[in-house]
């Protein structure tokens, strides 16, 4: 049994390609258990997909060939498109990068704290579908807790720059007063709230969440002294805002160009700043070609990142010093493990043959046999079980010339 990390990311496939292989989060538990059903070689598995990662981590004795193959079917893509962008990692570099995932050394924004938490939710999710077991759990608890010792023994996650305070550091930069401007956002979930948080911190003028549940919309807004929309809205209240930021995790856009045009033509060509971070995308792509628009996806956000993360390349030195050691702790701590495993099936043959013999000891006494012969006759019996398999083993490595396990059986059975 291998452990496997296989998947693709924002460094290996592009956006389109990454929204169509993404897993919406209500589809997770029922793709768990095809996965298992399609490939019985596979005994457990949890599935991480975010904006920038569709991440498969598996305990298997299937090949990844076979994950490319469920997952072109899954997501209903051809498998070439798969092939040369995704990764598999196996075993000790499966604990490596899921360490380096989860420390957020591998995100788009270096260092982002947002990671560890949906990949939390992707173990969780795992373990009420039943998909979870011992090597899963293992590799998933020595993963995060080095995480977190990156975290909080390294600069990786001081200052964080997150991609919803990067799409508010945009906005700041198109706009030079965001006390003037009303801003929309578009979904109420985790990412949205954080842009929230940072335009309120920026000074924005005026604030409106729309989400497709309302009761979701208002308890954010709440939050915020914002107004609550339902989706349903946008079309007709869009003209009234001058920054527009979606996530809604849809699987398919809540705007299209022509409601964006005839926002613009209502503001008098008046400029409009939107940035989708959604994946699959909210915001239709062509809407990027009218003018007096300035669209921005999650892609377009890269070099705003690079210039504010070039302070934190020291720490993630560093932190890749701790990622290896909790990879090497993985892999001993995995040995153990497999290691438990083979002396509880050695004693459990053990027992096996002395309930055996038992048995046999008492049915001749009960038989008429006397209890000393009996017991002489179990003794016996037991010995002779219990040393065949290692006296056979010595036999054939004598006459195999095995000097390296004659060496081992003497030093397990201290010969010397």
């Amino acid at each position: 049994m291998a452990v496997v990390a296989y998947g693709l990311n924002h460094q290996t496939a592009p956006i389109d390609l990454r929204e169509r292989v993404a897993f919406p989060e209500e589809q997770l538990p029922d793709a768990l258990h095809k996965l298992r059903q399609t490939l019985p070689a596979v005994s457990e598995v949890a599935i991480l997909s975010t904006c920038n990662r569709t991440e498969l981590y598996c305990a298997t004795e299937a090949g990844d060939d076979d994950l490319t193959r469920w997952l072109a079917s899954e997501r209903r893509i051809a498998e070439v498109e798969l092939r040369g962008i995704t990764y598999r990692h196996w075993d000790g570099d499966a604990a490596r990068h899921l360490i380096r995932v989860a420390s957020g050394l591998d995100s788009q924004v270096l260092g982002e704290p947002q990671i560890l938490g949906q990949m939390k939710s992707a173990v969780a999710t795992a373990r009420e579908a039943g998909t979870l077991g011992p090597e899963l759990t293992l590799l998933t608890d020595v993963g995060f807790n080095t995480a977190k010792q990156v975290r909080s023994d390294t600069d990786i996650g001081r200052n964080p720059v997150s991609v919803a305070f990067t799409a508010v550091r945009l906005a700041q930069q198109i706009f030079t007063d965001l006390r003037q401007q009303k801003a929309l956002l578009l979904g109420a979930g985790d990412t949205i709230a954080r842009v929230a948080e940072h335009l309120v911190e920026a000074g924005i003028g005026g604030l409106a969440i729309a989400n497709r549940t309302l009761e979701n919309a208002e308890a954010l807004a709440g939050r915020f002294a914002a107004e609550a929309l339902q989706l349903t809205d946008i079309a007709t209240r869009l003209a009234e805002f001058d920054v527009v930021i979606a996530s809604t995790g849809s699987t398919l856009p809540i705007l299209g160009k022509g409601t964006v045009e005839a926002a613009i033509r209502t503001r008098r060509r008046k400029p409009m700043f939107m940035v989708d971070i959604a994946v699959p995308r909210d915001i239709e792509p062509e809407v990027g070609d009218l003018p007096d628009v300035y669209l921005y996806g999650i892609d377009d956000l890269t070099a705003v990142i690079d210039a504010s993360t070039r302070s934190r390349q020291e720490a993630a030195a560093a932190a890749e010093e701790l990622v290896a050691a909790g990879a090497n702790r993985y892999v001993s701590e995995r040995r153990v493990q497999l290691d438990r495993a083979l002396l509880a099936t050695l004693r459990g043959k053990a027992e096996e043959t002395r309930q055996q013999e038992l048995e046999k000891a008492l049915r001749a006494i009960a038989a008429g046999t006397a209890p000393e012969v009996a017991m002489e006759q179990l003794s016996r019996a037991l010995s002779n079980k219990l040393m065949h398999a290692p006296t056979s083993g010595l036999r054939t490595a004598s006459a195999e010339g095995r000097t390296d396990l004659i060496d081992w059986l003497k030093q397990l059975y201290r010969l010397d």
